[in-house]
């Protein structure tokens, strides 16, 4: 995993110390060789405006370039790049990102089967 900072406004930032950030839907995409942060929303809160359509925003990841280099040629490899948590530092708000490697089709059918399989024998005890 790494850990990267974000670039945000001020208004933004004040959202996110006070726990208004969702990662929920995110994903983290590579343009040129850049790392965008994209569907993450920042709500506001009392006092703090933030426009409808800047709280979905993408925004610009910041990292080093041998880490950026390194994530762009994992992604180009065919893994995935997802966001864990948002981290306060001090005065700086980061992003823990990891690498990930989706599963295949039959692998998805695996697990559907033995979650079905698990549902079953739940039903049958409760019986």
């Amino acid at each position: 995993s790494f850990i990267v900072g974000i670039q945000l406004s001020g208004a933004e930032t004040k959202s996110l110390r006070l726990g208004h950030g969702q990662l929920r839907g995110a994903y983290v995409t590579t343009i040129g060789n850049e790392l965008w942060l994209v569907n993450c929303t920042i709500s506001p809160s009392v006092g703090i405006p933030i426009a409808e359509d800047n709280q979905t925003r993408s925004r610009k990841l910041l990292a080093k370039r041998g880490e950026i280099d390194k994530l762009v040629a994992e992604k180009k490899a065919g893994k995935t790049i997802i966001p864990l948590e948002l981290i306060t530092r001090g005065r700086y708000i980061k992003l823990k990102i990891a690498l990930a490697k989706g599963k295949k089709k039959w692998d998805k059918r695996e697990t559907l089967k033995k979650q079905q399989q698990q549902r079953d024998i739940e039903r049958a005890t409760t019986r």
